[in-house]
């Protein structure tokens, strides 16, 4: 199917569950679930705490997130101090065409830079396009994130980022000149409003419809697994900067959509 995806998949089975101390010898990672602290994490591998906190940058007193990913041994390399740019958008970068007549043009558009944490605990600069005036608000959403340690498993530019992988449907992204689908509406992606997460680990759901086809895996909800959203946890990154979260929708079920209209 895909080179890199099959690897990916079989190490996100692995830690769903709290391991004995005689299995977690060879686990590298562990999702923080609700009300875990350091000290019990530590306590279920067998580590010191603040080893975990100094191996994870994270300050001992502080509390960790729902969602957030520690490791479990010394990184090869610290991670770098998160940061951010906005770049304004040329009409080349969108494949603009007028024709197609989507509601913003690149003029109103920005390339938003971050630091993110892949899967395997690296960290990578990436990028999405949003509207200009959505930018400040995206920047702070992706830094909480990397300050909680969630990890997001690929961003643009996939040529650097994950080399040789070709299904776009896994990359966390914002806008795209696209309909809603199976209608005529513009998506909240066309107008540069709204923010994709993670999509494999948060599928969409309409009935029977499933996007991306692979998501089957995360539709349990009730599972803990990396790079999955959860409202008490990933979620409020970008809830808390105005954003609405498909994930609570009734009519189906949205869990990769970040959007300011609730749409």
């Amino acid at each position: 199917m895909r080179r890199i995806l099959p690897v990916l998949i079989v190490l996100l089975l692995l830690p769903f569950a709290a391991p004995t101390r005689a299995a977690a010898a060879g686990t590298v990672w562990h999702v923080i679930r609700p009300q875990e602290s350091l000290a019990y994490i530590a306590g279920m591998y067998d580590l010191d705490p603040h080893d975990l906190a100094s191996w994870n940058q994270i300050p001992y007193e502080a509390p960790i997130q729902p969602d957030g990913v520690l490791r479990l041994n010394p990184p090869p390399a610290p991670l770098p101090v998160f940061s951010s740019r906005i770049e304004t958008v040329s009409p080349g970068m969108v494949n603009w065409n007028p024709a197609k007549g989507c509601p913003i043009i690149p003029a109103n558009l920005r390339r938003v830079w971050v630091t993110y944490i892949d899967f395997t605990g690296a960290a990578r600069d990436g990028s999405v396009i949003v509207r200009h005036d959505v930018a400040p608000r995206v920047q702070r959403a992706f830094e909480t994130l990397y300050r909680w340690r969630f990890r997001i498993m690929a961003m643009a530019p996939m040529r650097l980022n994950m080399p040789g992988e070709t299904d776009m449907s896994i990359v966390t992204a914002g806008y795209n000149c696209r309909a809603v689908a199976g209608t005529k509406v513009w998506s909240e992606h066309a107008a540069g409003t709204a923010v994709d997460i993670n999509p494999l680990q948060n599928p969409m759901k309409r009935g029977t419809f499933l996007s991306p086809a692979a998501g089957g895996l995360y539709l349990d909800r009730n599972r803990r697994l990396i790079g999955m959203i959860h409202p008490e946890g990933a979620a409020r990154a970008f809830l808390w900067n105005g954003f609405h979260w498909g994930g609570t929708w009734t009519s189906l079920k949205d869990y990769m959509h970040f959007s300011l209209t609730n749409r």
